[in-house]
């Protein structure tokens, strides 16, 4: 039950990032985005990830957190994109 319960979990921040990487690509601004909250993400994941690998635990809930670290992944990148489009507005 507790494995349910803690996918339930995942698949609920699951849905809420790929909206939020699609809104900062389309915002093409880094303002407002906190490198360091989407890196505490990542690194929460990494937590979850290393814990079921630990405790030998391969089941479907190490999928969700392996699928949300990926899509967290891109809003790092989208970040970094952001950022260089906000020097070049700068600049121009």
């Amino acid at each position: 039950m507790s494995s349910i319960l803690e996918t339930i979990m995942l698949i609920c921040f699951g849905f809420s990032w790929p909206l939020n990487v699609i809104k900062a690509y389309k915002a093409k601004t880094a303002k407002g985005t906190s490198l360091p909250f989407i890196l505490l993400i990542i690194a929460g994941y990494i937590a979850g990830i290393s814990a079921k690998l630990v405790t030998h635990q391969f089941n479907y809930v190490l999928i969700a957190y392996i699928v949300n670290l990926a899509i967290v992944s891109a809003n790092v990148i989208i970040y970094f994109r952001n950022v260089s489009l906000d020097k070049k507005h700068l600049h121009a």
